[in-house]
């Protein structure tokens, strides 16, 4: 297909396909004439996960171009993709990083997800995270909350392992590559959603009628 008919058929402008063209996310065409290329599925595919990623999974260019970079290193182990899918949504890191109360509740991750028996690299982004909450959590008075993390992580562990293994039954590697890419970044979405609707429905429920 042409340029302007794989931007009909995916529905992302024809500007706007050029321009992640012109940024390397999306790989060119097969060249047919002068300023003439041919497009096919895997195009359409992968439009359409460079828009899942930006409008769902709320990743800036620069990190959806990070996570196809990736995507598309063949000889790049699965474990790594997803580190690399992890720090492309790890987002903003705080500035009082480097303050004795950051570095406290840094060490707390690290002693959570030890006592869980995780293993973890020690430079995970998740790990900034998770301190990044605590400190907060610590700053605002609400250490009371700090109680359900067990409760967070036995729930997030049961998840994850159903994930990795929904996305390692697939077998192609390119099913699986995908599926690592699209459960960490649109699956947080989902969760995140998830959330949301389960915390309005309790409240509801304890509030009573009306």
């Amino acid at each position: 297909m042409k340029i302007s008919e794989l931007s009909r058929t995916s529905g992302v402008s024809l500007p706007t396909v050029k321009y992640y063209l012109r940024e390397g996310l999306l790989p060119p065409g097969r060249p047919t004439g002068r300023n003439q290329a041919e497009y096919g599925d895997a195009h359409l595919r992968r439009l359409r996960l460079i828009r899942a990623l930006l409008d769902v999974g709320n990743l800036s260019v620069a990190g959806v171009r990070q996570v196809l970079q990736a995507v598309d290193d063949a000889e790049l182990p699965g474990h790594h993709l997803l580190g690399t899918a992890h720090e492309a949504i790890a987002g903003v890191p705080r500035a009082d990083r480097g303050t004795p109360g950051w570095q406290a509740a840094r060490a707390e991750a690290g002693r959570i997800v030890a006592g869980r028996g995780w293993r973890v690299h020690e430079r995970a982004p998740a790990l900034d995270q998770l301190a990044d909450a605590i400190a907060a959590l610590r700053e605002l008075g609400q250490e009371d909350m700090l109680a359900m993390v067990d409760d967070y992580a036995e729930a997030t562990e049961r998840l994850a392992r159903q994930e990795v293994a929904l996305v390692l039954a697939r077998g192609d590697r390119a099913a699986m590559v995908e599926g690592l890419v699209t459960g960490t970044v649109l699956g947080e979405a989902v969760l995140t959603a998830l959330r949301r609707l389960a915390q309005e429905h309790t409240s509801a429920g304890l509030a009573g009628p009306g």
